[in-house]
C-alpha cells in the first residue's frame, strides 16, 4: 500500500520536490544521467545532469514538449539507449553497467515497450502477435486471460487492419504485458488516438497497473493525462523541473483529454 502520509516541500535551484516519507520502496534512481548529441558548439544535451526516482508499482507521467528530453529519459530506463555519464538503478541494479547480453536479458524479462505506433504484425491476427512475445518469454502471462482483461477477446482473430486504433493499441499493450515485465514504459501511447479511444487506453493501462502490479511510466506532452498519474514528472531542456507524488488521481475513464 501506498503510504502518503508525510510530506516535506523542498524547492531547490527551481525544482519543486514532493518528498514522501514512508514504506514505499524506490525502485528507480537515476543519478547524473547526461547524453549529448554533437559535439563542441554543436553539442545537444537531450539529458542535462538529471536526478530522478520513481517508487514501485506507480503509475507515472513524465510531461514535457517536443525536444525535451522524455523519450531519451525513456530509452535509458529501457536500456535501449546509454548514458554519457550518470547512473540508471532499477530493482537494485545498475543497468548502466551491464554487458550488451545482460542488458538484452533486462530488457526481454523486465520491460515492455508501448509506442504511439502499434508495431503490430500485420499478416497476425491479435492473438498470434501477443503469442510471438508469450513464446520467448520466461514466465509469460495466460495470453486468453490477458486478452480477456484488456477486452479483447472476441477480436483475438481479428489481424490489425480490421482494429480500430484504440483496439490496435490494446493489442500492443497486450504483446508488451505478456511476459508479465516489472516497468511498462508507454511512448505516447495515445498520440495517434481520439479523445474516447484514448480514454480507453488509458483505462487499460490504469487497469494493468492495479491487476499486476505493474510500474507504469508514461511519456507525453498532453496535460490532461497527468490526473491519472501517481508521480507527475515535468522535463525541459534535458532537466527535471518538477517531481510531484499525487494526493489524489483522476480514474482514466473521467479524464478530459
Amino acid at each position: 500500500m501506498h503510504n502518503h502520509s508525510v510530506f516535506t516541500l523542498e524547492n531547490t535551484a527551481g525544482v519543486l520536490l514532493f518528498i514522501v516519507k514512508g514504506v514505499m520502496k524506490m525502485y528507480i534512481d537515476i543519478k547524473g544521467a547526461q547524453k549529448k548529441y554533437g559535439t563542441g558548439e554543436n553539442a545537444i544535451y537531450a539529458l542535462n545532469g538529471v536526478d530522478l526516482s520513481i517508487n514501485e508499482h506507480e503509475v507515472c507521467v513524465i510531461l514535457g514538449p517536443s525536444g525535451s528530453g522524455k523519450s531519451t529519459l525513456l530509452n535509458m530506463l529501457g536500456g535501449i539507449d546509454s548514458l554519457d555519464s550518470g547512473s540508471v538503478v532499477i530493482d537494485g541494479e545498475n543497468i548502466s553497467d551491464l554487458s550488451k547480453k545482460k542488458l538484452t536479458d533486462f530488457r526481454r524479462e523486465k520491460v515492455g515497450f508501448v509506442f504511439q505506433s502499434y508495431n503490430l504484425i500485420q499478416d497476425l491476427t491479435v492473438r498470434e502477435n501477443v503469442e510471438t512475445v508469450a513464446d520467448i518469454s520466461q514466465k509469460p502471462l495466460d495470453i486468453d486471460e490477458l486478452l480477456e482483461e484488456l477486452e479483447m477477446t472476441k477480436y483475438k482473430s481479428h489481424f490489425p487492419q480490421e482494429l480500430s486504433g484504440g483496439q490496435q493499441q490494446r493489442t500492443a499493450i497486450a504483446r508488451a504485458l505478456v511476459k508479465n515485465p516489472a516497468i511498462l514504459l508507454c511512448d505516447e501511447p495515445t498520440g495517434a488516438l481520439d479523445s474516447r479511444s484514448s480514454r480507453d487506453v488509458l483505462r487499460m493501462l490504469e487497469k494493468v497497473n492495479k491487476t499486476y502490479n505493474t510500474t507504469v511510466i508514461i511519456i507525453t506532452h498532453n496535460e490532461g493525462i497527468a490526473k491519472m498519474a501517481d508521480r507527475v514528472i515535468r522535463i525541459h531542456d534535458g532537466k527535471i523541473v518538477e517531481n510531484t507524488l499525487c494526493e489524489s488521481k483522476t480514474a482514466a475513464a473521467d479524464l478530459v483529454i
